[in-house]
């Protein structure tokens, strides 16, 4: 009499830990968005696909593998947004581990080339004066992402990043106004830029376009947003998808110098 058993070691125990990581990335990429009950669907099909295979109902089970089969070509379609955003995050990741152990091997003088410059000062007077005023901004500080896309959606700049100067772009009788700034190296780059908006349907209603573009700009890039509210003058940051409202301009100076030379996310 044969003993059906299943025989499970540590490649199975390790291969089960691999898939159940990268689901849990899927669905943090996913989460608050419409894709998620897409997600679940699919989700549902492939675990019906596997039982019907295991229980050789061959009929049923040639109809599901068929479907599944063509279905990942519409799933490359309907979750492009996600899959870029997935591989930058695997991207990214991966680089900035392998970045963190070469970096215990190069002398400190070294490790500045590089790194994006800042005048902190500057920003930080800038932010207080249009807190005070209530004037609406939004401005993108770049790291690694060069968001050239972006930029040229907008009208080219070179000028040096300064209170005055920010003050007097996003004054609401300024032509410029309107949209995003983008600085890098202390520079504006470019002023007016159109910005992709988040798609989370949790996303909180009494928030304008300004905090939606934030965060959207930030899902897909390594970027920093600050946004200033036109209604309250109250300041927010965004950074990978996340949104922290309503900070004091000390607090949010101390995250985007964290955030600037760290790309590890702060815990809420």
């Amino acid at each position: 009499m044969n003993t059906l058993f299943i025989t499970v070691g540590l490649l199975d125990i390790f291969d089960i830990l691999l898939v159940a990581v990268l689901l849990f990335q899927v669905y943090q990429l996913v989460k608050g968005t419409a894709a998620i009950n897409i997600f679940f669907g699919i989700l549902s099909i492939y675990i019906l696909y596997l039982i019907v295979d295991a229980l050789q109902m061959r009929l049923l089970s040639q109809i599901l593998g068929q479907f599944i089969g063509v279905g990942m070509i519409a799933l490359i379609i309907v979750f492009q947004q996600e899959i870029r955003r997935f591989l930058l995050f695997i991207g990214s990741t991966g680089l900035q581990g392998r970045f963190r152990f070469i970096r215990r091997f190069i002398p400190k003088s070294f490790q500045q080339f590089g790194k994006q410059f800042i005048d902190w000062d500057e920003l930080e007077n800038g932010l207080n004066e249009l807190s005070n005023t209530k004037t609406g901004a939004l401005i993108v500080l770049l790291k690694n992402s060069e968001l050239k896309f972006y930029i040229r959606s907008g009208v080219q700049m070179e000028a040096k990043l300064s209170a005055p100067l920010l003050t007097n772009l996003f004054f609401k009788n300024s032509p410029l106004h309107d949209g995003a700034i983008i600085v890098k190296n202390n520079m504006i780059k470019a002023a007016r830029c159109i910005l992709p908006l988040t798609e989370k349907s949790d996303f909180p209603s009494h928030l304008g376009l300004r905090h939606r573009a934030a965060v959207g700009v930030t899902e897909h890039s390594d970027a920093i947003a600050i946004i200033v509210s036109e209604q309250t003058g109250q300041v927010s940051l965004a950074y990978h998808g996340n949104l922290y409202l309503n900070l004091q301009i000390p607090e949010l100076m101390k995250m985007v110098r964290k955030f600037m030379n760290d790309p590890e996310r702060i815990n809420n």
